[in-house]
């Protein structure tokens, strides 16, 4: 447990001392199917944002894609699932190693490579009609956000996060081709694992852009992976800064309303304006899940230890609010 200075190289859950919560050892069916793993590419631009996410819950896979526009409103989103997992194979490692999703007329990987320290993520999306080639290079001298917490009884999470990094590639629809680095693309990474609360719901924040001459990122959550450590921090170029707790104000009957975003540290204050909201609905009573990832602009600023600050005006990014049982 505890906050590491670097990306841990494997993170092979399933063989962890995993308990009940009456203290005796886990069966081999409760370490496998309790095992959850989630891993995320987000793309940030003044034109275009994309996400893309894998997850396995064991007892089902899912992928879920969208690209929205902000200049016209156009949002184009897939979901793919995929039961027991069976077309969905998991990467154990943020530094080597890939994760897939492939069914009838979908490719998606996430990619991880180790060049003497230096690393780089990569996401490649192949579908009918478009196709999506997109890297980022977090070179040796970052500082990734990496911990990993107690949650419940007997569980815990690893969580790796990166943003405040720019993003290269290229993006084809329809035979059109647009370059990320022409869209001054930036980007954040999740790549998170473990034995994760069976219910629970969490806010989350992410900005990754360019501010005063400065490349800025935000990974901001409230409800996960707060158990004595917390993955609250901002980046200023490749140096994380960590945050204390963070309080999310919001109309949870209606999510396209401004959010108040800010830290009891005072680092961060923020408001965050939804342009639109990607969606998955799932309830199939002993399984479920309410998720909202909004993408939108963010206003306000962020405060450094010497008394500086940094303004963040109409820059893009994303929220969450969701609710699991899984």
């Amino acid at each position: 447990m505890g906050v590491f200075p670097d990306t841990v190289s494997l993170v092979n859950g399933r063989d962890a001392d995993y308990r009940t919560p009456m203290g005796s050892r886990a069966g081999a069916m409760a370490r496998h199917f309790h095992y959850k793993q989630f891993q995320y590419f987000g793309i940030i631009s003044d034109d275009l944002l994309a996400g893309c996410a894998l997850a396995h819950t064991a007892w089902l896979g899912m992928a879920f894609f969208y690209v929205f526009e902000p200049k016209t409103g156009t949002l184009k989103e897939y979901t793919w699932r995929s039961p027991l997992g069976r077309d969905l194979q998991m990467s154990n490692s943020p530094r080597e190693g890939r994760s897939r999703f492939q069914q009838k007329g979908v490719d998606i990987e996430l990619g991880y490579q180790d060049n003497n320290g230096a690393l780089t993520k990569t996401l490649a999306i192949a579908l009918d009609g478009l196709q999506l080639q997109a890297t980022m290079e977090e070179g040796s001298d970052y500082q990734p956000m990496s911990l990993c917490t107690r949650t419940g009884v007997n569980g815990w999470v690893y969580a790796n996060k990166v943003a405040g990094k720019t993003v290269t590639g290229t993006l084809t629809r329809a035979g059109n081709t647009q370059t990320l680095e022409a869209l001054g693309a930036c980007g954040h990474h999740d790549f998170s694992a473990g034995y994760m609360r069976r219910e629970t719901f969490w806010n989350w924040a992410c900005l990754s852009t360019e501010a005063d001459g400065k490349r800025i990122g935000l990974n901001l959550s409230c409800g996960v992976n707060e158990t004595t450590f917390s993955e609250n921090c901002l980046w200023v170029d490749d140096v994380m800064i960590p945050t204390d707790g963070v309080m999310f104000d919001y109309q949870r009957d209606d999510l396209m309303q401004p959010w108040r975003i800010r830290s009891l540290c005072g680092r961060v204050d923020l408001t965050f304006t939804p342009s639109g909201n990607h969606r998955e609905r799932l309830n199939l009573g002993l399984f479920a899940s309410n998720f909202n990832q909004l993408f939108g602009r963010f206003d306000g600023e962020l405060r450094l230890d010497d008394g500086s600050t940094i303004a963040i005006s109409n820059r893009f990014g994303f929220v969450e609010e969701q609710y699991a049982k899984w």
